[in-house]
């Protein structure tokens, strides 16, 4: 394929004006985003994504505007190309005949493959922001806020043992579609029970020495396989399929082998490892997403994903999302604070002011986001988690005074720490430092008890400049003009209750973090769209709904 750009954009036919006119008289959100805002795209964007000989492709800026629709209103391939042949309003939109016959289907899976190739999904998003920008309705240096929320992968959940048949099962498949007769000569004659059909559609031994006894077959199956593809004479494209990668990646974090000599010729013997959490390390869940990820949060369980959401909250401007960052479900809010300010800066869209919950803030997030981006990072840092802060009455870090010229901390009761040392935390080597007060001040303390329960009192502190952020910080949110600012933070919440109930942003459409991630995009990108619709229309935010018992408090 090939591509020869239109310059400038086409425009709309007559006759699919008037047939427009006429079907919507009171409009239409499409009708309206190409009035005031034109086509949004043009095919010199996707130029490099295209070879320069060829059969002519059909016209990209089209795909990409089909692909925001498709995800605007949920539609398959095959419903979105149905659409673009049967509706009067995408014909307007993307300027086409009425008579214009559309496309198989199967081209905007093709496109989406080439932004996946050239990692230029960015682009679906960044264009419609740049046209929000041309148009008076985005400005740099805002206010802004993020949240984040699960993304269910396109797989099923499996327990353990399923996972590993299922594993040695992929592998199969992927060797038999490339040297079938190789296969045919290793494979025994009972990997066929075994392994021909997906394992949920059998019946797995009950506990006990059968199900031991099962789970041990499958491991020696799975290194048998693996032996055969390190042999000399096994197929070259053998040892690099994924599959294969994949199965020996599971086989050693789950199987111990006690055989030293695989061309011994004695019995190998396989066993299975002491059972570990599903949330602990970097565990594959399934052979068929092997970027998935399980976690567990505030009570949710899932297999999947994060998507990090970040939008404007400018009160006289349309609320638009900025940036969609999606990682593996495994990854913490706060590995990705500094990726997002990264992000939104080579954007040129970094915040004044940002807004975040408790687990995208700390005291390096704080310093950093204001040294390097000039942002203002707004939320609660996480509490220390010790005796104290559960306790009424006790001595917080804060209630203890700092003197960083003289390296000392004074207590509540006006008593001098007499130790100060550097460290770095062995986990994280984050800088730390910690002042110890003297033994013969805490003991005959009379307020001990509300202070240590050692012989003495130690401090682990921040440096200077992020003890302070935090400092600050507590002190901003504990004021009623902070606590206003802060609460407008809950409005992200909308915005991501609005991505998953009415764009489907809850489950992965296809497998793998790239294509999750650029489902989010041009889910971010179909929810601008939709929002531009509703600001240039004049149509207000729907308000928080009242049930009708709750309206009998309020009723006279």
């Amino acid at each position: 394929m090939s591509l020869r750009p239109h310059c400038p954009a086409p425009t709309i036919p007559a006759q699919t004006e008037i047939v427009a006119r006429a079907a919507f008289p009171h409009g239409n959100p499409y009708l309206l985003l190409r009035d005031r805002l034109g086509p949004l795209f043009d095919d010199a964007i996707f130029g490099d994504l295209y070879p320069a000989l060829g059969q002519p492709a059909y016209a990209p800026w089209r795909l990409a505007l089909v692909t925001l629709m498709q995800f605007r209103e949920g539609l398959s391939d095959r419903q979105a190309a149905d659409a673009v042949r049967a509706r009067i309003d995408w014909k307007y939109l993307l300027a086409l005949d009425l008579a214009d016959p559309g496309f198989d289907h199967s081209v905007l899976c093709e496109f989406r493959a080439r932004l996946l190739d050239h990692e230029a999904g960015e682009r679906l998003l960044a264009c419609v922001l740049d046209v929000a920008r041309e148009a008076g309705f985005l400005k740099a240096r805002g206010r802004q806020r993020t949240d984040s929320t699960h993304v269910l992968a396109a797989i099923r959940d499996l327990n353990r043992i399923e996972l590993l048949a299922e594993t040695l099962r992929a592998a199969l498949n992927a060797l038999a579609a490339i040297a079938p007769d190789w296969l045919r000569q290793v494979a025994e004659p009972d990997w066929h029970k075994r392994y021909d059909h997906r394992v949920e559609e059998g019946r797995l031994p009950p506990s006990g020495l059968r199900r031991d006894a099962y789970v041990a077959q499958v491991g020696t199956d799975g290194f048998r396989l693996l032996d055969a593809v390190a042999a000399p004479d096994a197929p070259a494209e053998a040892a690099a399929l994924p599959a294969v990668a994949l199965l020996r990646r599971v086989w050693n974090r789950h199987f111990d082998r006690t055989d030293d000599d695989p061309g011994s010729g004695a019995p190998l013997k396989v066993r299975l490892r002491a059972v570990q959490g599903r949330g602990h390390g970097d565990r594959i869940e399934s052979p068929y997403d092997a970027e998935a990820r399980f976690r567990a949060k505030s009570g949710t369980k899932w297999t999947g994903y994060m998507v990090h959401l970040t939008e404007t909250c400018d009160a006289s401007a349309p609320h638009l999302v900025l940036h969609a960052d999606t990682t593996p479900a495994n990854v913490h809010e706060a590995m990705r604070t500094e990726p997002i300010h990264a992000a939104l800066a080579a954007k040129g869209l970094a915040p004044a002011e940002h807004l975040v919950d408790a687990a995208y803030v700390s005291a390096e997030h704080l310093v950093t986001a204001h040294e390097r981006h000039g942002i203002d990072l707004i939320g609660p840092p996480r509490p220390v988690q010790n005796w104290q802060t559960q306790e009424k009455g006790a001595f917080l870090v804060t209630d203890f005074t700092v003197d960083w010229d003289r390296h000392c901390a004074r207590c509540p009761e006006g008593r001098e720490s007499r130790g100060w040392r550097e460290y770095r935390d062995r986990t994280t080597g984050r800088p730390f430092i910690r002042a110890s007060f003297s033994p013969t001040d805490c003991q005959p303390c009379l307020a001990r008890a509300r202070c240590t329960r050692s012989r003495s009192r130690r401090l682990a502190l921040h440096p200077r400049d992020r003890h302070e952020a935090i400092a600050t910080t507590r002190a901003r949110l504990s004021t009623e003009a902070g606590q206003r600012l802060y609460a407008q933070r809950q409005g992200v919440e909308g915005t991501i209750s609005q991505a998953v109930r009415a764009f489907g942003l809850r489950r992965a459409r296809y497998r793998g973090l790239a294509k999750t991630g650029l489902q989010s995009l041009a889910t971010a990108a179909a929810i601008n769209l939709d929002r531009l619709a509703a600001w240039l229309a004049d149509r207000p935010l729907a308000p928080t709904r009242t049930s009708r018992f709750a309206a009998l408090a309020t009723s006279p």
